[in-house]
């Protein structure tokens, strides 16, 4: 008898892992979309029939466990609405209560994406008026969802996290940028919203996306080739570092530099790991778009961004099966780390990569801090390509002036532009940060006044322009708006080589 109940203590976690499980995202609190057919999903015994039954229609969903274990239905939703509950069940049985139709965001990217509402360690200095926007958290019909921050060499088949509703307790850790747009969504729709957020602070775009993707690519094989030699490295890293420690400890003066620190496999800069740690176990969640806010710790290489950045944005559609999801992000902030050529790339993505939105940040940022702390701002932007594209709001303006051509006429260039309405340099100052150039390639500071919707720019010391450029330096401050109040984006009308073109 003994031996019996010895066998079964050694069985018993082998018959809980055979239960019907979900992923964390289907759990209490979650926000589905709407008006659309969502995936449902989890794990169960292999060829172990599962029914899944929700609230909100009489229809059961049926599905038998694959080979592997796994089973996923697809659900119809209605309008936004609730709370429901769903019932799981195969050999157990599971509920999800307090579930939301309404409208559902991924929100991913680095540090200015990570950036809290609340005052935390380090660079997380807050919202200036964070215990006031805290204070009026009081939002049950939003759900915030933040995935843990993990470094995965595989795919993982799961994320870990919670769904919380949106409450002064609960709001205070989470992104600054995520809460304003899913706020500004709330309030103008009046439906329940779902924020995911998925951020990591000093993260490349590369890490965010798939190993293949980089591997098929000849454009972006050299991140792959970068990081293994990388790799290769580190042992001879680790004598050298301990060799320099033990010189600095005998010799304080010493000035020898430190040696170069390649990425260990564990780094969060690593390619491709944080994708398999913390976006591969959303999907296939539906979503109704995603918004980003990244780029800065790929400046270096900023031409590559040209490549990577529309090569991570077509997986992630082709991951969730969404070939037109919306893909709103972030121009890069003027900071002293941060070249033109980024922002430059993400303007090209704009232009290229359909179903996407760029929100231009020049005039909220900070040149001593990457971490700007207008988070409002930024949110409310991102809103509005949403409120515009997405929800119906046609009228509404979305963007700031983009250029559009040049012409050339007696020594000066005029310059057009989309979203042109009401082009303005508020406060009635002169236009800054135009330069422009002649045939030697040489820029100079530029002359330049708004003719209705379009810019002159001219210079004594160019005779016949070739060129011009607007914003094009590390920390710009321009002042060239439409009447939306809408900044221009930074950009230049010629397509002469730059510093980071090569880097790979």
């Amino acid at each position: 008898m003994a031996r019996y109940f010895l066998l079964l203590l050694l069985f018993l976690p082998t018959l809980g892992r055979a239960d019907v499980t979900v992923p964390a995202l289907l759990t209490d609190n979650m926000v589905l979309q709407q008006k659309t057919t969502v995936a449902l999903w989890g794990w169960a015994i292999p060829g172990e029939a599962v029914t899944v039954t929700a609230g909100w229609q009489k229809a059961v969903a049926k599905t038998t466990a694959d080979a592997q274990g796994n089973w996923l239905v697809r659900v119809p939703t209605v309008k936004a609405g609730g709370p429901y509950s769903i019932a799981i069940a195969g050999k157990n049985k599971l509920q999800i209560n307090n579930v939301m139709l309404g409208e559902v965001w991924l929100c991913s990217g680095q540090s200015n994406m990570n950036f809290p509402i609340a005052k935390g360690e380090g660079w997380r200095t807050g919202l200036k008026n964070a215990a006031e926007v805290i204070a009026k958290a009081n939002h049950p019909t939003i759900r915030l969802f933040t995935v843990a921050q993990k470094v995965a060499d595989s795919p993982q088949r799961d994320v870990s996290g919670s769904w919380a509703v949106c409450s002064p307790e609960t709001v205070g850790t989470f992104s600054a940028v995520a809460y304003f747009f899913g706020l500004e969504i709330q309030q103008n729709l009046n439906v329940p919203v779902g924020l995911i957020h998925s951020s990591w602070g000093g993260t490349p775009a590369e890490s965010w996306t798939r190993k293949d993707v980089l591997e098929n690519n000849p454009l972006l094989r050299p991140i792959l080739t970068r990081y293994n030699t990388g790799l290769a490295q580190r042992p001879a890293y680790e004598t050298a570092l301990a060799a320099w420690k033990q010189e600095k400890a005998d010799n304080p003066q010493s000035t020898r530099p430190k040696p170069t620190d390649p990425l260990s496999a564990g780094s969060n800069k690593s390619p491709y790991k944080l994708y398999n740690g913390m976006i591969r176990g959303l999907e296939p969640y539906t979503l109704r778009g995603v918004i980003w806010y990244q780029g800065e710790s790929n400046a270096e290489r900023a031409y590559q961004y040209r490549t990577l950045f529309p090569a991570l944005i077509a997986s992630w559609r082709q991951d969730w099966q969404q070939p037109s999801l919306p893909f709103y992000f972030v121009q890069i902030a003027p900071h002293k780390s941060q070249n033109a050529e980024i922002r430059e790339a993400q303007l090209l993505t704009l232009r290229t990569v359909p179903h996407t939105g760029m929100v231009v940040t020049t005039d909220v940022g900070d040149s001593l801090d990457i971490h700007p702390r207008d988070k409002l701002t930024v949110g409310h932007r991102l809103a509005l390509w949403a409120l515009a594209k997405d929800y119906g709001q046609k009228s509404l303006p979305y963007s700031g002036p983009l250029y559009k051509a040049m012409t050339v006429k007696t020594g000066e260039a005029r310059l057009t532009f989309d979203y042109a309405d009401g082009l303005t340099a508020p406060g009635g100052g002169a236009l800054r940060e135009f330069t422009i150039a002649g045939p030697d390639s040489v820029f100079v500071p530029a002359q330049a006044r708004i003719e209705g919707r379009t810019v002159v720019v001219s210079s004594p010391r160019v005779a016949q322009p070739v060129a011009v450029r607007f914003g094009w330096s590390k920390s710009p401050m321009p002042n060239l708006f439409n009447g939306a109040g809408l900044p221009a984006s930074p950009f230049r009308t010629d397509a002469w080589r730059t510093p980071t073109q090569g880097k790979n």
